[in-house]
C-alpha cells in the first residue's frame, strides 16, 4: 500500500484544513487514470501546500484514502466548458 501525494494551491489547501472543501479535482486524462488505477490502492492521502520540507508539518494535511468518484463539473481552472474530473475524497475523519 501507498500515500497519494497531491500538492494544492494555497486556496484549497486552506479551505480543505478548515472543513470547507470536501472533494480534490483532478481532470480525467491519461495521467490520472494511471496514477490512481495502477498506483493504488492507497492508505492515505497527503495534501501539501505547494512542496513544503519533509519535516514541514505546517505545510501537509494526512487523510484516510477513501476513494473518489468520477463527476461532470464547470471549473474555471479546466476550462469553461463542462468536463469529466476524479473528485478524489478530502473530508475530515
Amino acid at each position: 500500500m501507498s500515500d497519494l501525494v497531491l500538492p494544492l494551491k494555497r486556496e484549497y489547501f486552506e479551505q480543505i484544513k478548515a472543513g470547507e472543501k470536501w472533494f480534490e479535482y483532478r481532470l480525467s486524462n491519461e495521467y490520472w487514470c494511471k496514477r490512481l488505477h495502477r498506483g493504488g490502492p492507497y492508505d492515505r492521502i497527503i495534501l501539501t501546500l505547494g512542496y513544503p520540507r519533509k519535516d514541514d508539518t505546517e505545510r501537509r494535511i494526512v487523510r484516510p484514502w477513501r476513494g473518489y468518484t468520477i463527476k461532470t463539473i464547470v471549473h474555471p481552472h479546466f476550462c469553461p466548458e463542462p468536463v469529466q474530473v476524479f473528485a478524489i475524497d478530502v473530508r475530515p475523519e
